[in-house]
């Protein structure tokens, strides 16, 4: 199996003179290659490039592109000749081949990016597809603000800070081990939610106490529920139902 990077893509990179589709030719005016190829010197304030090595320079850049990188603004951007960039990448990429690592360097579209190897598929799906890795969505975020800044909290205290049922989205988040039940609350027995350590983990913070200050022209959540009177549920979705435990007369 032919990888990219390999013969097929090495009918580009010649001897000197050689012309060539991709490289320029030397066939052209004499010193004209030369004169296109000429690194051009660093925009005013940023550092040169000149002096990293090439290859570990090529990996940085190309770590950081979102799309694929077009060997002319490479060797722009590092200020080596195109030729002598053309030929880094493409023995790049057959080392990446040769070493079996799960990436590999290809050339699309016009550019190179780097690229997961297919063999290596599973493992790429199940990171990106596993639970605790999803995206979560803004009714989640808004949820689990709530829990963090007011824990220990109900859910239907929640439901009442955001205005809406949050038993699904409530339900989410102790699936993906961000909150956890917290004890109960003593005059209704409504269970109570807070935050892990694993919510401590992928915000980065070492303790609550690092959550940041909430802007103070905010007002309180109880305050705007007792000035409209709304967004407060007319019962506690976690409190037992007792209205037919009355004994009829």
């Amino acid at each position: 199996m032919k990888e990219p990077g390999g013969p097929q893509d090495r009918d580009d990179v010649r001897g000197p003179g050689a012309p060539g589709p991709d490289l320029p030719g030397a066939a052209a005016r004499p010193g004209a290659a030369a004169q296109e190829e000429a690194p051009a010197p660093p925009p005013a304030g940023l550092l040169s490039t000149a002096g990293l090595d090439l290859k570990p320079a090529l990996e940085a850049v190309l770590t950081v592109a979102d799309e694929p990188a077009a060997e002319e603004r490479l060797a722009q951007v590092l200020q080596r000749p195109r030729r002598e960039v053309v030929l880094a990448l493409h023995e790049l990429a057959e080392e990446y081949t040769a070493a079996g690592r799960g990436f590999d360097l290809r050339k699309v579209a016009g550019g190179w990016r780097f690229y997961t190897r297919a063999a290596y598929s599973p493992a790429v799906e199940r990171f990106v597809l596993d639970g605790r890795q999803a995206r979560l969505t803004q009714a989640a975020l808004e949820t689990l603000a709530v829990v963090a800044y007011r824990q220990p909290v109900s859910r239907s205290r929640v439901s009442a800070v955001r205005g809406v049922n949050c038993d699904g989205v409530m339900r989410t988040l102790l699936h993906r081990g961000l909150v956890r039940e917290a004890g109960t609350e003593a005059a209704t027995g409504a269970i109570l939610y807070g935050t892990t350590d694993y919510f401590l983990e992928r915000m980065g913070l070492r303790g609550l106490d690092e959550l940041p200050e909430l802007a103070p022209f905010l007002p309180e959540a109880d305050a705007v529920e007792a000035e409209s009177g709304e967004g407060v549920p007319s019962f506690d979705p976690d409190e037992e139902d007792t209205t037919h435990s009355t004994t009829e007369p």
